[in-house]
């Protein structure tokens, strides 16, 4: 009876900060529907919060990348380990985005008339964003010609190759670079904490914008999120059973698909419960030594896919683009457009940090990359981000885990898991 008590106390304490949220835009709805334009005199708090996130966002997006490739165990096979790593994170990512694209496709969003309202007032507030992303050439995207520029979110490509490039220089510098690796992983934590701390006020910040919202552009704002919703969690619930599925099958077999199945409650429960891959990295770990996935793999495996491997945010990140698309009145379906989407998708989810939440991150990027204007598009695209977040995350964490089964299967052949298991079962019988 206790630990009944003390399971679901602690699943409120982990859904709080979404509740809060929840709560912070239901109050700021209401009170925008009973005041309409005046509500106008609290945006500013929006605003404040707004401004703190984006301040935010460089160091963290600079010390989770640099960190998690600083503490990559240094081995003979790293450079091949790290290329299969790569390959399996980068396909299974597609994949996912690709599935999520054609369930876009096949049900559009239609051009709300309202949302256009929204955007046609954006573009009088600041007519210069559109043209952003127009006339950039690849070196101005992923390079910039000085150090200061790094720390401009416009130039959030330029900084994660950098991170990149640094966490390598930390590997290669080996003992005398130990001292900055502990600098790169406290920065990190402190990072994560300054968000949780920036977060504390997002129902407050959300729920200004809101009620700014629905009193200037009416309470149909609302009807906006219900399509959208629906079909992303109808399409994560398959994707889930379905393809984890069949890549637990490519990886072992049967077998891998028992194994899976048989050890990934707790992770996903996990998942579910924190909001957080990061917070899943413990129950990831344990899970894949049970599944006999060797420890050179799953300690590379599933801490690099915490931050960078999202199959869930991908997901969220066409439908966050489908509505953006929608509300700016731009046309979704053109298939020159495919191509540019799944290529920031991507690199969304990469960018997006392992921490409830983080996908903010990646918003910006994505918002910024298509042009359209940051103060009318972010908070939407929040929004979206915070009601997807729970079967996101599961998707992201769990998808670590099957990762690493498919690397082991591709690393050490498609007997390992049988070799493996077989053994530990042998040692468990003496």
């Amino acid at each position: 009876m206790h630990t009944a008590s003390h399971h679901s106390s602690s699943l409120l304490r982990n859904y709080a900060s979404i509740l809060l949220l929840l709560a912070g835009i239901s109050i700021g709805s209401l009170v925008g529907f009973m005041f309409g334009s005046q509500v106008e005199s609290i945006k500013f708090i929006g605003d404040i919060f707004l401004n703190l996130l984006f301040t935010a966002i460089i160091p963290l997006v600079f010390f989770t990348i640099a960190s998690s490739i600083a503490n990559l165990q240094k081995t003979d096979q790293l450079g091949k380990l790290f290329g299969i790593v790569t390959a399996v994170f980068i396909t299974t990512v597609l994949i996912s985005a690709v599935v999520m694209l054609v369930v876009m496709l096949a049900f559009p969003l239609a051009q709300d008339p309202t949302l256009r309202a929204m955007a046609a007032q954006a573009l009088i507030d600041n007519p210069s964003s559109v043209q952003q992303a127009t006339g950039t050439s690849l070196a101005q995207v992923l390079t910039v010609n000085d150090f200061f520029e790094l720390m401009s979110r416009k130039n959030m490509l330029a900084l994660i190759l950098i991170s990149i490039m640094v966490g390598f220089a930390t590997l290669r510098a080996g003992e005398k670079g130990k001292a900055f690796v502990i600098f790169l992983d406290a920065g990190n934590e402190v990072m994560k904490q300054l968000l949780a701390i920036i977060m504390t006020i997002a129902p407050l910040g959300l729920g200004a914008y809101f009620a700014y919202q629905v009193g200037v552009f009416g309470p149909q704002l609302l009807g906006v999120y219900m399509h959208p919703l629906a079909l992303y969690y109808a399409t994560c619930s398959v994707y889930f059973v379905i393809f984890f599925s069949l890549y637990a099958y490519f990886a072992g077999g049967r077998l891998g698909f028992t194994v899976f199945w048989k050890n990934n409650l707790t992770p996903a429960l996990t998942a579910v419960g924190t909001c957080s891959s990061i917070a899943t990295i413990p129950a990831n770990l344990l899970a894949a030594e049970k599944m006999g996935i060797p420890a050179h793999i799953r300690n590379i495996v599933i801490p690099l896919g915490a931050p960078i491997h999202k199959d869930g945010s991908s997901m969220s990140s066409i439908i966050k683009l489908a509505l953006l698309f929608a509300m700016f009145g731009k046309d979704f379906s053109a298939p020159e457009m495919w191509f540019a989407i799944l290529g920031i998708t991507v690199l969304v989810s990469v960018v997006a940090g392992g921490i409830p939440n983080g996908g903010y991150i990646g918003e910006v990027f994505a918002i910024t990359a298509f042009g359209f204007p940051m103060e009318q598009a972010l908070p939407v695209a929040m929004v979206i981000g915070t009601l997807v977040d729970p079967i996101a995350t599961l998707l992201n964490a769990n998808g670590d885990l099957v990762s690493a089964m498919m690397v082991t299967r591709i690393a050490e052949g498609k007997d390992w898991l049988r070799k493996r298991l077989g053994s530990s079962e042998a040692n468990s019988n003496i």
